[in-house]
């Protein structure tokens, strides 16, 4: 059985990113899926001095990057503060970069993000996948659900068009696996 690791890319406590992600990977089909909460990775701010005091990348960011690379695809959906990443994705971004440049392994990914705004998170979409691509970065599906407080209830999309939209997205994934 394929391995699937979904996450946010956050480390709120109530996540509308978590939600979109737990939801995405839910519609999966004969896949294990394991979802993690970046509360659980506390890692350092990353520094070069601190990386040379330490001599190494934190514990938590080697569990993430074993998780990265024992999953055969993922599902990520981030926050997006001030259009750019939340700072806990950036720093463990960072330091999983330290220990491998090409830390997402090739591995498919559903890459998505929600706001309770118009957007929905496109402007970290657009950064996301013009970065990820120089660390292994394979993203087979992007999604965006503009509007979360209005199209999301129940752990699942509400809007029949946007789920419309996700399902054939999850799709791409499905068979990439």
């Amino acid at each position: 059985m394929k391995k699937i690791l979904a996450f946010a890319g956050t480390n709120s406590s109530t996540s509308i990113n978590k939600q979109l992600a737990e939801y995405a990977a839910s519609l999966l089909k004969d896949v294990e899926v394991n979802t993690i909460d970046l509360n659980d990775f506390d890692a350092p701010i990353y520094g070069v001095d601190l990386e040379n005091e330490l001599g190494e990348a934190p514990e938590s960011a080697h569990r993430l990057l074993n998780l990265i690379k024992n999953a055969d695809g993922i599902v990520l959906s981030l926050a997006e503060h001030n259009g750019a990443y939340a700072t806990v994705f950036k720093n463990l971004f960072d330091w999983m970069t330290r220990i491998e440049g090409n830390f997402l392994y090739k591995k498919p990914m559903l890459l998505m993000a929600t706001s309770t705004g118009g957007r929905g998170g496109k402007t970290v979409l657009t950064v996301a996948k013009d970065r990820f691509i120089w660390h292994d970065g394979n993203i087979v599906g992007l999604f965006s659900l503009p509007f979360f407080n209005d199209n999301f209830e129940a752990g699942k999309i509400s809007n029949e068009e946007f789920n419309e939209e996700l399902l054939v997205e999850v799709d791409k994934l499905q068979k990439a696996l």
